[in-house]
């Protein structure tokens, strides 16, 4: 019996059709169409889809991989899926930092270069995950110095025109996408809706984003991407490995950068093993520790680690660029 939709519940998605080709292994998977894949994930986003083909969905994907079409289809319907910022008027175009991962073992200096590139005038806007249990997140690095997170796009917007990097949910960015995030607490597994988080672009202008990867696979993927998928007018993207996943240089060690512009792919960071001197860093890895450390470092009684500082000059070329392009 083919179900019918409630005047108040939206209509069903049957989406057998797609799990009978995506749902077949590693091996015997077959990839959608980035049209197929914006619809179905368009679906999935508005709930049309049942709980227990939404599960399958998400797993079959986990084990298949997504394909480039894929990753392109589903981030379509992800963006589509909420209203873009508005970034304010000034020489750079804005700078998107993702940050959903936090910190296990390193201090984690997202908010450092955020704040390090907002006081050279980037609108900078930092989006992500309040708390993480066992990690330290950049929201609450945010916090201990002082600056709360935005609750709204408005109130997001107003701090990226007052100068102040702006850091907000995702729940209060795009609140379809964080429902699908939050599925990792129910399958004990990550999503799809995890890396499209870490490649969307925000903003409804060009913006420069910094994304990183933490798999081989994924490096290959993203670069595949970002340069025969990505909507050139939507600006360039930096990839990286992540620090722990975060898009923040480490510390210790430049690690490669890429960058995607006009489809084009170029490398403008080399990797090293260590640098030559080893950084002052914080003592521990606690939000308290690492806001106190990144307050002495703005006030410059502590010097900004060389790569965060490659990392920055490269962002204030090429959003420079962006901005008059």
């Amino acid at each position: 019996m083919t179900p019918t939709a409630s005047p108040h519940l939206p209509e069903p998605y049957p989406a057998a059709r797609f799990i009978k080709e995506i749902g077949r292994g590693k091996d015997g998977a077959r990839s959608m169409t980035r049209g197929d894949a914006r619809e179905l994930y368009g679906a999935m986003l508005e709930g049309r889809v049942s709980d227990l083909e939404l599960g399958g969905i998400l797993l079959a994907m986990r084990i298949k991989g997504e394909s480039v079409d894929e990753i392109a289809g589903f981030l379509d319907a992800a963006e589509a899926s909420f209203a873009p910022l508005a970034a304010p008027a000034g020489p750079y175009a804005p700078i998107v930092l993702p940050s959903y991962n936090g910190a296990r073992k390193m201090a984690n200096l997202t908010a450092l270069l955020a704040l390090l590139l907002a006081r050279e005038g980037v609108p900078v806007l930092v989006h992500g995950v309040n708390s993480d249990p066992g990690r330290v997140t950049t929201a609450e690095v945010f916090q201990a110095l002082g600056l709360a997170a935005a609750g709204s796009h408005a109130e997001a917007e107003a701090a990226l025109a007052a100068g102040r990097p702006a850091f907000i949910g995702i729940d209060a960015l795009a609140p379809a996408l964080a429902r699908l995030l939050a599925l990792r607490r129910v399958l004990g597994v990550r999503n799809s809706t995890h890396t499209l988080v870490k490649i969307m672009q925000p903003f409804a202008g060009p913006a420069l984003r910094l994304v990183s990867y933490t798999h081989p696979e994924y490096l290959a993927m993203l670069g595949a991407y970002f340069t025969t998928a990505a909507p050139r007018e939507r600006g360039d993207a930096f990839l990286m490995r992540g620090t722990e996943g975060e898009t923040v240089a480490n510390a210790n060690k430049a690690q490669q950068i890429d960058w995607f512009h006009a489809g084009e792919r170029s490398i403008l960071v080399e990797k090293q093993n260590l640098v030559q001197t080893l950084p002052d860093l914080p003592a521990e890895r606690d939000a308290a520790t690492t806001a106190a450390w990144i307050a002495a470092v703005l006030a410059g009684t502590i010097p900004v680690p060389a790569p965060i500082v490659e990392q920055m000059a490269q962002c204030l070329r090429v959003c420079a660029a962006l901005r008059h392009s």
